[in-house]
């Protein structure tokens, strides 16, 4: 399941993405008849349908494994989680729909409609996106039911999908799939433009790429901080896991890097900064904050996992936030950062980064959460199959999955990211009306 979620997430945060660069590419074609920018939303578009059709497959799969890897948690769960991954499906039928109407509605329906279909694919895309951060929000902070004798009894969806954990959560993840999405196309695009700085069209991606990208990479450390709030005060054992803190401490410092060590208690080589995890939590210098020593020993997390997946997801976002703050600086006071080249090559550097942070902050939602698969009412190792012999099929979706993203890579090689070559002309009409 883990294999296949770090998989299937690359291909739902493109899906969120791509169809917002697709989108503002067109405009500014319609705007300024400038065909360079009519080539990218078509690029973009059809990029846009590989990454959609294989994120279904990817998506199925995920479905499946639901009902044969966590038997007990649908039995006890599916009436709860059921709507948002309802919702999922119709906002994912609406993205299907709308994309093929974009697709094949170039010469075939109005400027005003096209447009229209392209937003309503971004927004459906995100949609989808937010419907199944929901039911993840459910499983960290469960309400909308009464718990009698181990069951889930008068049952109320609508709440269920209101939990604290659900804006926090979609807010940080919306925003983490545009920072992502963007800056891996503009990270393509700058490397190509420090072997080409005359480059039009790889000129044209990096500025759509930025404008999406570097906004959403800026504002997500405020995202995270409100993301960070709500575990302090709803699920303080992962946030005491997050930061390797064991014993409960007044006024606790924020540990940046480090080795928790699970049986000395201490988590070692940490630079810490004196009340810093107070501060962040709780807004106040001497707040306490509960370590994992408050905690029974059998429901604390894996520590060293998450504490190294949460300083991964930190330090690499903080580094794209550095250089998206640089960027539109620079922007602001209408440089040209195409002629630094200390500009670009940070792009490129922030390229991967973004689903570098996606996975390690999954690593740290999921894995924080453990030993619950539903937090404080139902535990992993009583939801999940009894089956044995996982090990084939684990293999078996491993190399399918490998297999994927290689016919990936070169489709998208092909449709999208190769620039015209030397002599080549854009086959468009720069008349955008």
């Amino acid at each position: 399941m883990g294999m296949s979620l770090a998989f299937h997430i690359l291909f739902a945060v493109v899906g969120i993405g791509m169809p917002a660069l697709m989108v503002i590419a067109e405009h500014r074609w319609r705007r300024t008849g400038d065909a360079g920018y009519l080539e990218l939303a078509k690029r973009w578009s059809r990029g846009t349908a590989i990454l959609f059709a294989v994120g279904a497959v990817s998506g199925t799969v995920l479905s499946f494994e639901l009902g044969l890897l966590w038997p007990e948690f649908m039995k006890q769960a599916g009436p709860l989680v059921g709507m948002p991954f309802s919702l999922e499906g119709f906002a994912f039928f609406t993205e299907a729909i709308f994309l093929g109407v974009y697709l094949y509605g170039w010469d075939r329906i109005s400027p005003r409609a096209h447009v229209i279909a392209g937003v309503l694919v971004a927004v459906s895309g995100a949609l989808s996106g937010i419907f199944v951060v929901i039911a993840n929000a459910w499983m960290n902070t469960p309400r909308g039911f009464t718990l009698i004798d181990g069951k889930f009894t008068n049952v109320n969806p609508i709440a269920a999908m209101m939990t604290p954990a659900a804006f926090p959560q979609t807010l940080h993840m919306t925003l983490a799939a545009y920072a992502a999405t963007g800056f891996a196309v503009a990270g393509i695009h700058a490397a190509m433009l420090l072997r080409d700085p005359r480059n039009a069209f790889h000129r044209r991606a990096l500025s759509v790429a930025l404008l999406v990208g570097a906004p959403a990479a800026l504002v997500q450390p405020l995202a995270g901080d409100i993301e960070a709030r709500y575990v302090a005060r709803q699920q303080p054992a992962k946030l005491a896991a997050m930061e390797g803190l064991f014993q409960t401490t007044r006024g606790a410092p924020l540990s940046i890097g480090g080795i928790p060590n699970e049986n000395e208690r201490r988590t070692r080589f940490a630079i810490e900064i004196p009340h810093g995890l107070s501060l962040l939590a709780f807004h106040e210098l001497d707040a306490e904050v509960k370590g994992l020593d408050a905690f029974p020993r059998d429901e604390w997390p894996p520590v060293a996992i998450v504490h190294l997946a949460f300083d991964t997801m930190v330090g690499l976002g903080s580094f794209m936030a550095l250089v998206s703050a640089a960027v539109l600086i620079l922007l602001w006071r209408k440089r040209d950062i195409i002629s630094l080249r200390w500009i670009l090559i940070a792009v490129v550097l922030c390229g991967p980064m973004g689903f570098l942070c996606i996975e390690a902050g999954w690593t740290v939602t999921e894995v924080g959460r453990q030993p619950w698969v539903i937090y404080g009412i139902l535990r992993t190792a009583d939801a999940v199959t009894p089956m044995p012999g996982l090990i084939v099929p684990f293999l078996t979706f491993t190399a399918l999955y490998c297999f994927l993203g290689i016919i990936v890579v070169l489709l998208l090689y092909q449709q999208v990211l190769r620039s015209p070559r030397e002599g080549e002309t854009f086959p468009h009409q720069t008349d955008a009306a």
